[in-house]
């Protein structure tokens, strides 16, 4: 339960700070389907790594 809490918090967070990337130059014109499946799948990386990370910092904090 604590490390979907943490998933739902991360992926807020992430979700926010990412809005300040602009993945559109890195594309060409007409390529917005590619920038936006690239732009999850970096989202999705991006939570799940951080997630981890916290989650394992606790543990091992606490125990």
């Amino acid at each position: 339960m604590t490390k979907f809490i943490l998933y739902i918090l991360v992926t807020i967070l992430t979700t926010w700070a990412m809005d300040a990337v602009n993945i559109n130059v890195i594309f060409k014109k007409g390529q917005v389907i590619k920038a936006r499946v690239v732009y999850f799948l970096i989202l999705l990386s991006i939570i799940y790594l951080v997630t981890n990370f916290i989650y394992d910092f606790i543990y091992l904090k606490i125990f």
